[in-house]
């Protein structure tokens, strides 16, 4: 019997399946009422988690279960135990730290305050300043982090990073330090790339800003839970931290009223850095890339751990 592969996000899906295995049954899910006789091993998720489908992976036969992003937090644990689950980790980190550069940039370099809509009091007079020479923290090191420190370090920035498991192999021009306390000491920008988990929840609270250096950067491109909102204004409001700029918040979206949209030390966007024109293929390449993998008995690349929720 050939593989089935129950698909939920359309043709082109479908066509890098059959791409890698040619035989396969792939069958479209339909968006509302599930079939009785709908099966498959294989399924190839969307982003609704409120989906009919996901009410029935036991009964469908699901054993392996490839999710289209990278982060599994707002996923319920009764949809991550009991198979294999897969996601497209790494598949954004192009764009995501071409993000964090402009944004480091930016700080540094005054954007888009430096632009001129008038004549000014002074040509050839500015306060700029450079990043060759800073240091940038990463919480986090894995596809995200990493591509963050290749990009900086041609900028001659130095690049420390604290990670889950210190014992992972090196990245070139990454010093790994012990603890985060360590890390926030020397940053003089600290960029979040690390998982929402219930051990990561609240990380930069009222003590980890006191021992930040003063003047701190922070760039959070990983999930809005790792911070603290009203520990990070204390420390915006003392000086501490000098910008935040925040792609992601808790909630999504945040309330029409909320604080961060017009304290004038914070850069507000919208969780768009993982935007790219490339970001579809990149994650249907994903999913081809493991599905070809499970056919062939190779270990799948970005399994979920559902206890850890990453």
């Amino acid at each position: 019997m050939p593989l089935r592969v129950l698909n939920m996000l359309g043709e082109q899906a479908a066509a890098a399946a059959r791409a890698v295995v040619p035989d396969a049954e792939v069958i479209a899910v339909p968006h509302d009422v599930i079939p009785d006789d709908l099966h498959g091993e294989v399924l190839f998720a969307a982003w609704s988690r409120g989906h009919p489908v996901f009410e029935r992976l036991d009964d469908l036969g699901v054993r392996w279960m490839h999710l289209p992003g990278t982060g599994v937090d707002a996923w319920p644990r009764t949809l991550l135990d009991g198979r294999v689950v897969t996601c497209a980790r790494g598949v954004s980190a192009i764009p995501i730290a071409e993000f964090v550069l402009a944004a480091i940039l930016a700080f540094e370099k005054r954007l888009p305050d430096t632009w001129l809509a008038s004549p000014p009091e002074h040509w050839n007079v500015g306060d700029l300043d450079e990043f060759a020479g800073k240091t940038v923290g990463l919480v986090g090191l894995g596809g995200i982090g990493t591509a963050v420190a290749q990009r900086v370090q041609a900028f001659d920035a130095r690049v420390l990073a604290v990670r889950r498991r210190p014992g992972q192999p090196p990245v070139p021009g990454v010093e790994v330090v012990p603890d985060l306390a360590d890390l926030l000491g020397r940053a003089d920008h600290l960029v979040l790339a690390a998982p929402a988990t219930p051990a990561t929840v609240g990380l930069l609270d009222d003590a980890a800003f006191a021992a930040v250096r003063p003047g701190l950067h922070l760039v959070n491109i990983a999930r809005g839970s790792l911070v603290d909102p009203d520990a990070l204004r204390r420390a915006l409001d003392d000086g501490r931290v000098a910008r935040a700029t925040l792609d992601t918040v808790d909630p999504e979206p945040l309330p029409a009223e909320h604080w961060m949209y017009t304290h004038p030390k914070v850069k507000l966007s919208a969780h768009v850095s993982w935007v790219s024109p490339r970001a579809f293929d990149r994650m249907l390449a994903s999913f081809a890339e493991n599905l070809r993998r499970y056919v062939a008995g190779e270990p799948l690349l970005g399994v979920v751990d559902a206890e850890e929720g990453y």
